[in-house]
């Protein structure tokens, strides 16, 4: 079969989402780098899935505390693209702030008015749905009914970017979303299925409560996708596209 930018994007996506369910940093390293190998028979087509690869390593070499691999890959992500300013200021990269080497790197990034202002929508996005699968297993803790809820998405941006570096970032976070779904939908089916076992083994279900508990879960998932729904990016019309430095560096705070 021969790759494209569609079925490389795909294929990069599973493997980050597989990075992110099972942390098998092994399986996931031999992954991204077969989607760098692969990617590079592209041409320019391709340099953003190989940045977006290096990015990836770069970020588990960094959390294994090999920091010269880190700025190797790093390095290389810069070089195919990678311009992700906000993500260099998440609470992970900020030792490297010293480090003259990520300096001289961070220096080289440009960006656009319109790109930034993404980039932070795309990141504020990542730490929102975050808590919303937290509050989600919370509010499901406890339910007697047999249904099962989504994990509502905010849709992603359809804007046509400035710079190859955006769609990094757009690919890490619907990574995110199918792992934090994944697991939504897998706690929500072991929830279900324990709740039918418990009424076909001794018939003490709750079918009244079960039933308030059905409504108030539809009501719930309703609100949520309406707030995701609510949560969509929208350019800001000013914004200009013409590229400039990035903002200095420690001078963006990272989304909370």
């Amino acid at each position: 079969m021969v790759d494209t930018v569609n079925s490389l994007t795909t294929r990069l996506h599973d493997v980050l989402v597989d990075l992110l369910t099972r942390g098998a940093p092994a399986a996931g390293t031999r992954g991204l780098h077969d989607v760098i190998a692969r990617a590079g028979a592209l041409g320019p087509d391709g340099a953003w899935l190989a940045a977006s690869g290096r990015a990836s390593l770069s970020g588990l070499a960094l959390a294994q505390g090999q920091t010269d691999l880190a700025l190797l890959h790093l390095e290389a992500a810069v070089a195919d693209g990678f311009n992700d300013c906000v993500a260099l200021h998440m609470p992970l990269m900020l030792p490297l702030h010293r480090d003259p080497r990520f300096q001289a790197l961070y220096q080289r990034l440009r960006i656009t008015q319109a790109d930034l202002d993404e980039f932070h929508w795309l990141h504020q996005e990542i730490q929102t749905m975050s808590r919303e699968a937290q509050n989600a297993t919370v509010d499901n803790i406890g339910r007697l009914d047999t249904g099962v809820s989504m994990l509502p998405k905010a849709p992603l941006p359809t804007r046509e970017p400035n710079t190859p570096g955006v769609l990094i970032t757009r690919l890490d976070l619907a990574a995110i979303q199918t792992a934090l779904q994944q697991a939504a939908i897998k706690a929500e089916f072991q929830r279900s299925a324990g709740n039918t076992a418990l009424d076909l083994i001794d018939g003490t279900w709750d079918h009244p409560r079960a039933m308030r508990d059905a409504w108030y879960a539809d009501d719930l998932d309703t609100r949520r996708q309406r707030a995701a729904e609510a949560r969509a990016f929208i350019p800001h019309p000013a914004a200009t596209t013409h590229l400039t430095p990035s903002p200095p560096l420690g001078s963006l705070r990272y989304p909370a």
